[in-house]
């Protein structure tokens, strides 16, 4: 199966925006209407669309979801979401609007049980698990989380290890210091992923610059990549991505 391309749409007051290193005050604002973006990318082929929600990432509760649950409710391909999701109503809420599945990124990470239990709840199928790693100078990736502000303390190996009986299936990882930076992916931590835990779907996150760091990725054993400004910034598209990987 060659690897599947994931467009990226971050949702930040209705507008579709890049953070750099998961920075709101590096962020960079594009003059683009995300449903309208979204209508581009499925003609180009994309069957997938990743959104995050930016807004409730930084104000929970209180976070304007509206141009997130307009974006749901139009676009052509499936939607997988995150940003914000604190709680067994905030996935309830956007699979019933029309999200095929809710990315769930800190609550994977500080209470595995809870997430284990919407594993069971919603089905392996609606979650994906979003792990942020920062790479030690030893090589090992420690989590972090709450915006990459807070670390865990523990490996992604650990966290991976508890999930192996729980029934998780779809994981997305970053290496957080090549996340909007478009230096190219971290390979060598994805062929790590896949070699452990053959039984994940894995979606690589960060640093894709180019369709060679496509066809690098697609080498590792991930199955998809989820890619953003270099969409945004034309350094390829869609299209030309899909052709590029068949």
């Amino acid at each position: 199966m060659s690897l599947q391309i994931i467009p990226a749409i971050d949702l930040l007051d209705g507008s579709c925006v890049r953070l750099l290193h998961g920075d709101f005050n590096k962020c960079k604002v594009y003059d683009l209407d995300a449903v309208r973006l979204a209508a581009v990318y499925a003609r180009e082929g994309a069957e997938w669309l990743h959104v995050v929600d930016l807004a409730a990432s930084r104000d929970g509760k209180a976070a304007d979801i509206k141009p997130l649950l307009r974006l749901l409710g139009k676009a052509k391909q499936s939607v997988q979401t995150g940003g914000g999701v604190r709680g067994a109503a905030d996935i309830r809420k956007r699979l019933e609007h029309g999200a095929s599945r809710v990315v769930v990124g800190s609550l994977s990470v500080t209470e595995p049980e809870t997430f284990a239990e919407w594993l069971t709840e919603f089905g392996e199928e609606r979650l994906v698990a979003a792990l942020d790693v920062r790479i030690e100078d030893d090589g090992t990736p420690l989590l972090r989380t709450h915006g990459w502000t807070r670390g865990s303390g523990d490996s992604l190996w650990q966290l991976l290890d508890f999930y192996s009986d729980k029934g998780l299936k779809h994981v997305l990882c970053t290496d957080i210091g090549r996340d909007g930076a478009m230096g190219g992916p971290n390979l060598e931590l994805y062929r790590q992923i896949t070699r452990r835990y053959p039984e994940l779907a894995v979606q690589a996150s960060g640093g894709v610059s180019g369709l060679l760091d496509l066809q690098r990725l697609s080498e590792t054993g991930v199955d998809s990549a989820i890619t953003g400004k270099a969409l945004l910034e034309g350094c390829f598209t869609v299209a030309e991505a899909i052709e590029a990987l068949s």
